[in-house]
């Protein structure tokens, strides 16, 4: 058997190391392009900022460490120009020596990976000028740096590399400016999430332009569509990538509904004994089973690891992703899975959303809050999605929360978790804990939630509410929800005879939790319909602020 792989490095390398493991004696070659194989793409930004010392951390294996482990011919600086799918053969161009030879396989991969968009933007050619795509363009990058020592830096495009440069560069004592032209960052975050970090990115002093567009680019500026001009030194181009599907296409093989191409779960193409792995295959989502492009290195190695197993007599496939994601932007971690608001409500599902604000762990010890949006189905109390922000204990929620989706946990299930506690660790009711139990109240009509969103979209169409504010006058009088009257809650019950029991009510206090407990008040006196404001005066606040 002989295996051929276009492309080496998260998921080529992946295929070449699991069908070694399951079969010895097969051929295995990997034809590379570029200088470096197997190397981390999502380093490049931590090395620009000094995080990490030397670029070779971020290539340590090469073609010799792979042949004399896995026995793997890898060739770095070869080109596949042309593929013959009827005859199984290949033409291969050294782009050192220019020689074109001809090679033949019995199952062929594609691990061709993403190709950074270039957006339309006149002087996107000059030298100062770079997108972070390889280990040769980050060495130049690093080097325009040590050799011009730029002050100011205009970064296009607010996606994961965009804010990781950003932070990296400011730690570096550049000037940042981001310029986006979407109304938000992070389009997979819902927009009520999104602008917490904008927020917190304005704090730390990056000059942050939403619903801008770069026109062109001069020596000493980056002019805007709007007319605006920003002085700069470098330019950063982060305006996403693109799955590398011209080979492919030029042998046949169909590309899916994303662009990406299109396989089975076993990373099949159309094509017999053609296989696409990582950036460049399609996925789908776990929950909806809907094509889904999120090209990322821990899906591009699952990938890789499944093509391996298949095509040496496995039986590993593919179950689809989620589309986790999670990323730090200075001392702040951003995180989601799953579907946001907008998505789930695309996907015709009738959601139940929840903002909850904790502490990641007891506050007596500092615990520093945790923002946790989940969205849950309310025909089958399965969770939808959750976004978290917070400075701890992000990402230990989140994979939970990841874990409970891929298990098809229901929102009560999270309530009865046995999670780890210990004060300097989490609450005795952990945020985790707390979602899935406010989620199934709500879902159950105990306890419903009402969003900032949903309320005044309410009101502006007409609807009349009685909104009560439970905490004390001197909380009520810095900052409170139009209309609302103060009732604290020890006042609750005795004053509760002085409102209309048959008018839908909205109770809240700073960020939920005596809300809640005014809410149960009520409702055990009768009250016909009551809702606790998802998230507090804290999210409303912060709503109001950006709408």
């Amino acid at each position: 058997m002989k295996i051929i792989i276009i492309g080496s490095v998260a998921a080529g390398t992946s295929v070449a190391a699991k069908a070694r493991r399951n079969n010895e004696d097969a051929e295995i070659t990997i034809y590379n392009a570029d200088y470096d194989i197997s190397y981390s793409i999502c380093g490049i930004p931590y090395f620009l900022g000094g995080e990490v010392d030397e670029l070779e951390q971020l290539t340590p294996r090469d073609a010799a460490w792979f042949k004399k482990r896995y026995n793997v011919d890898i060739y770095t600086r070869h080109e596949v120009v042309a593929i013959d799918s009827n005859t199984k053969t290949i033409q291969v161009n050294s782009l050192e020596t220019e020689e074109i030879k001809e090679d033949h396989y019995d199952t062929l991969v594609f691990a061709t990976g993403a190709t950074p968009i270039s957006p339309a933007i006149k002087g996107i050619d000059q030298k100062h000028v770079f997108q972070v795509r390889n280990i040769q363009n980050t060495a130049a990058i690093h080097q325009f740096m040590a050799t011009n020592q730029p002050r100011k830096v205009t970064i296009i495009g607010a996606g994961f590399i965009g804010l990781e440069m950003a932070e990296q560069l400011a730690h570096k004592g550049l000037d940042v400016t981001i310029v986006q032209r979407g109304k938000q960052i992070m389009s997979h975050l819902d927009k009520d999430m999104a602008f917490r970090v904008e927020e917190y990115l304005r704090k730390n002093n990056i000059h942050l332009l939403l619903h801008e567009t770069a026109a062109n680019i001069t020596a000493t500026s980056v002019d805007l569509e709007s007319g605006k001009s920003i002085d700069t030194d470098i330019v950063i181009l982060a305006t996403g990538v693109k799955p590398n599907t011209k080979l492919a296409q030029t042998a046949g093989v169909k590309l899916g509904k994303t662009g990406a191409i299109a396989v089975n779960t076993k990373m099949q193409t159309n094509i017999t004994d053609i296989y696409a792995v990582g950036d460049v295959a399609e996925s789908f989502s776990f929950i909806t089973n809907q094509p889904i492009y999120r090209p990322l290195g821990s899906t591009a190695n699952k990938m890789g690891r499944i093509a391996g197993d298949v095509i040496t007599g496995g039986s590993l496939e593919h179950r689809g992703i989620l589309g986790t994601g999670i990323l730090r932007v200075f001392d702040l971690a951003v995180g989601y899975t799953g579907l946001n608001e907008q998505e789930a409500i695309a996907e015709g599902f009738d959601i139940e959303v929840l903002h909850n604000i904790k502490p990641g762990n007891a506050a007596y010890l500092g615990g520093k809050e945790l923002m946790i949006k989940a969205i849950a189905d309310r025909k089958t109390s399965h969770l939808l999605g959750v976004q978290i922000i917070g400075e701890t204990g992000v990402d230990k929620r989140l994979d939970v929360f990841v874990t409970a989706i891929s298990l098809k946990a229901k929102a009560e299930d999270l309530f009865h978790l046995d999670l780890a506690y210990a004060p300097p660790f989490s609450t005795t009711k952990d945020p985790v804990m707390y979602t899935g139990m406010a989620l199934q109240n709500a879902i159950d009509k105990k306890n419903k939630l009402i969003t900032p969103g949903e309320l005044l979209d309410r009101i502006n169409h007409g609807e009349a509410f009685q909104i009560i504010d439970t905490r004390a006058p001197k909380q009520y009088d810095v900052a409170n929800v139009a209309g609302a009257i103060n009732i604290p809650l020890a006042q609750l019950r005795e004053k509760a005879t002085e409102l209309d029991h048959n008018l839908p009510t909205v109770t809240y206090c700073n960020k939920g939790v005596t809300g809640n407990a005014a809410q149960n008040v009520l409702l055990n006196m009768g009250f016909k319909e009551v809702f606790n404001l998802s998230g507090g005066n804290k999210n409303y606040q912060s709503y109001i602020k950006h709408n």
